[in-house]
C-alpha cells in the first residue's frame, strides 16, 4: 500500500509540474503578430537586404573571376601545373 501511495504522489507531482510548465509556456510564447515582427527584424529576412546580399555576392564572384583571368595568374597556374618549372 505504501508503494502505491508513493507512486500516486509521484504522478501528482509530475502532473503539477507539467501543468505549471504548460501555463508558463502559454504566458511566455509570443503571439503570431509578434513572431512576424521578430522575423522581419532578423537580418536576411528583409527583401531589400536579401537583394543587397545577392548583389554583393555577384560583385565578389565577378571580381574573383576577373582576378583569375589575369595574365599573371594564368602564367602562375601554368607553372604550378607543370611542376614549378619556369616557362
Amino acid at each position: 500500500m505504501g508503494s502505491l501511495r508513493r507512486a500516486l504522489i509521484a504522478v501528482a507531482v509530475v502532473g503539477a509540474w507539467a501543468g505549471l510548465g504548460s501555463a508558463l509556456f502559454v504566458l511566455v510564447t509570443p503571439g503570431k503578430e509578434r513572431v512576424q515582427a521578430m522575423l522581419k527584424e532578423m537580418p536576411g529576412q528583409d527583401p531589400r537586404s536579401r537583394e543587397e546580399a545577392a548583389g554583393t555576392k555577384q560583385l565578389v564572384l565577378a571580381t574573383l573571376q576577373e582576378a583569375a583571368a589575369t595574365q599573371e595568374n594564368v602564367t602562375w597556374r601554368k607553372n604550378w601545373m607543370s611542376g614549378g618549372k619556369s616557362a
